[in-house]
C-alpha cells in the first residue's frame, strides 16, 4: 500500500500528538498527507514541523474544511469535546469517502474510567452524524504517540472495526502502512470495545509508571 502514491489522507485534528504521529508515519509510507486544523495557519505551522523531520516538502497544512474537501480520506483525532461540532463541519466534504474516527470519549478528569456516550460509542455517534453515505471506521485508539512518532517498529495491534469490510481493509492498509498489525474486529457496535480498552491503557500505565502500553491479539497465523 507504500505505492499508492495518489492517495491523499487529510487528518483532521492533525495539530495534536496523535494526528502528527499518524502523519508522520504514513508520509513516510509514500501517501500524501494534509493536516487541517481549526485554523490554516496552525495547520501549516504542523506539517513544517514534520516535513522538518521527514526532510522533505511533502505535507501540507490547510483548515479543517479545505482539508477534508481536498482529501480521499478522512482521519479524525480531535478530542471528543471537539467531536460533534467537527463532525457537523465535515459532514458535507466526507460523503462518499471513509472516515477513520480515531477520537476516545475520555471524560476528564476521570479518564482511567470507561465512560461511554449514549450513541455506544463515538464512531457510532460518528457514523449518526455523517449519515449511511459515509463509510465510518474505528481505529488506532490503543497507539500512544511515543510509538508513532519514533523509526522504530511498534509492539501493538490495532483493532479495526466499521461499516463495511471493503472499508475495513482499506484501513488496514493503513494500519500496515504505519507500521503496526491490523485486526479486522467486525462491525461499527464492536468500536465500544477499542474505545474502552483506551481508559484501562491510561489505568496500566499510571500503574507501571510508562506511556505506552499496548495490545496482542494471540492465537492468529500470521
Amino acid at each position: 500500500m507504500s505505492k499508492n502514491l495518489l492517495l491523499t489522507i487529510a487528518v483532521i485534528g492533525g495539530t495534536g500528538k496523535e494526528g502528527k504521529g499518524l502523519a508522520y508515519r504514513w508520509a513516510q509510507a509514500g501517501y500524501h498527507i494534509i493536516i487541517g486544523s481549526r485554523t490554516a495557519d496552525r495547520a501549516k505551522a504542523a506539517a513544517e514541523e514534520l516535513n522538518q523531520l521527514l526532510g522533505a516538502d511533502i505535507v501540507q497544512g490547510m483548515d479543517n474544511g479545505a482539508a477534508a474537501q481536498a482529501a480521499d480520506m478522512l482521519v479524525l483525532t480531535v478530542p471528543y469535546s471537539a467531536h460533534a461540532s467537527t463532525l457537523e463541519m465535515l459532514k458535507d466534504a466526507a460523503q462518499g469517502k471513509i472516515l477513520v474516527d480515531v477520537t476516545v470519549p475520555l471524560v476528564p478528569p476521570k479518564v482511567t474510567k470507561v465512560q461511554m456516550p449514549k450513541a455506544g460509542s463515538a464512531a457510532q455517534e460518528a457514523q449518526s452524524i455523517l449519515g449511511e453515505n459515509v463509510h465510518v471506521v474505528s481505529a488506532f485508539q490503543n497507539i500512544s504517540h511515543e510509538h508513532l512518532m519514533s523509526d522504530e517498529p511498534i509492539d501493538c495491534d490495532v483493532l479495526v472495526t466499521g461499516k463495511g469490510k471493503a472499508a475495513r481493509l482499506e484501513v488496514l492498509k493503513l494500519v500496515e502502512a504505519a507500521g503496526m498489525r491490523g485486526v479486522d474486529a467486525g462491525v461499527l457496535e464492536n468500536s465500544v470495545v477499542a474505545e474502552g480498552l483506551t481508559s484501562l491503557l491510561i489505568y496500566i500505565n499510571k500503574q507501571h509508571g510508562v506511556k505506552s502500553s499496548g495490545i496482542r491479539i494471540t492465537g492468529i497465523q500470521w
